[in-house]
């Protein structure tokens, strides 16, 4: 595995104070992007579009600490409730994530991936038609408070067509149990032994650094 930079270990130290996944209480809040800085920032990929949740777990403990959501629809955006994942480059707002490019999703994954985490990520295939229905869903649902990251995401999925056996949950490991039983689902394990200082991450620049991360296929 390669080894990231003193740089990034510097810029760790900086960001040291925030905190993973979406735990404690608190009122809703997020950044609201413009609309200018969103379009700019607009990535289309080239795979069929899919739904991938990601859950972030406690290797010590095995409990779940947080839940994303990555939609790649007519763009391809990350729904990240409660989440402390910032990127400068990312413009957000009600927790959505705009320009998910390949390196900014490994990234996302970097962030959240170290010695005392894992990320398990499942993806299901979908039609453009659900895709959109879930992108439109989430872009509604807005910022989310602090704890309901699971929740709010079984939120979207759970009337959509395909999902309908999302059951409502508070826990990321219950909503990641749900998601294993939908057809066609795929599921890799993102490991990485960093340190727990690794949120320097979100003040490197991207074109420099390479996220480091051990993928595991299901």
């Amino acid at each position: 595995m390669l080894r990231k930079s003193l740089a990034r270990n510097a810029f760790a130290l900086m960001a040291c104070g925030l905190l993973i996944g979406c735990g404690g209480g608190g009122t809703a809040s997020a950044p609201s992007a413009s609309d200018a800085a969103i379009q700019a920032a607009r990535y289309v990929d080239d795979d069929p579009p899919s739904v991938t949740l990601f859950t972030v777990v406690n290797n010590r403990t095995g409990a779940g600490a947080h839940s994303g959501l990555l939609i790649n629809g007519s763009e391809r955006v990350l729904f990240d409730p409660a989440g402390s994942f910032y990127h400068p480059r990312l413009p957000e707002r009600g927790d959505m994530h705009h320009g998910m490019s390949d390196r900014m999703v490994a990234f996302y994954i970097d962030y959240h991936a170290r010695e005392t985490y894992r990320v398990i990520e499942q993806t299901v295939p979908v039609s453009p038609g659900v895709a959109e229905l879930v992108l439109a869903r989430a872009r509604a649902r807005g910022a989310v408070a602090k704890s309901f990251c699971a929740n709010s995401i079984s939120g979207i999925l759970r009337d959509v067509p395909g999902f309908e056996t999302i059951g409502s949950t508070m826990f990321p490991n219950r909503l990641s149990a749900d998601f294993a039983q939908l057809p066609g689902v795929t599921t890799r394990t993102i490991t990485d032994d960093d340190a727990d200082d690794n949120h320097g991450v979100l003040l490197i620049d991207p074109v420099k650094e390479e996220p480091t991360i051990t993928v595991a296929n299901h």
